[in-house]
């Protein structure tokens, strides 16, 4: 899927929409460097950060999780200590219901500001990777460089990414996790 212009693919996302444009502008910059990065890259090395794109917590997942572990905590608390402890798990509920209708609540304008991305703002540097390494096979197709029985992620693929070529530090690191 090669896209030209991405802002169609964009343009619905709510985060994205309410999220101050030099915050987004941050964010575009660095998945362009990545993409950028990974163009001089192996087929192999290409599939391996697609694989991170396809596990990478988007900001939605974020909110949810941290919303429910203040909400536990905040009861467990109130059991032991005292029921104004409550709040906690009402004020976790109320930013979870307005990020669901939003699109927004306090927490995302601070998760952006620290680089977490939508699934929309991952998936557009997948399908750009995704067609880099479909520009790669083709290349490699048209130069007769894949020769029949040869296996397009040789072992010289694999050493390289073992030995430390791959660019481990592309993306902010607790993007990852």
């Amino acid at each position: 899927m090669v896209m030209n212009n991405y802002s169609g693919f964009l343009r619905e996302d709510k985060v994205r929409a309410k999220t101050p444009p030099e915050i987004n502008q941050i964010i575009d910059i660095e998945t362009a460097a990545i993409v950028k990065f990974y163009a001089g890259k192996t087929d192999y090395e290409i599939s391996k950060i697609i694989e991170e794109l396809d596990n990478e917590w988007d900001i939605g997942r974020i909110v949810e999780v941290r919303a429910a572990m203040v909400s536990l905590i905040g009861m467990m608390l109130s059991l032991k200590w005292s029921k104004k402890l409550l709040i906690f798990p009402t004020i976790a509920s109320i930013f979870l219901l307005q990020y669901a209708i939003q699109g927004w609540c306090l927490p995302v304008s601070l998760l952006r500001r620290f680089g977490f991305r939508t699934r929309q703002e991952i998936n557009l540097e997948k399908y750009a990777l995704e067609a880099l390494r479909g520009e790669h096979h083709h290349e490699e197709h048209y130069h007769g460089e894949h020769h029949h029985g040869e296996h397009h992620h040789g072992e010289h693929h694999h050493e390289e990414y073992k030995h430390g070529k791959h660019h481990q530090d592309h993306h902010w690191g607790h993007l990852h996790k």
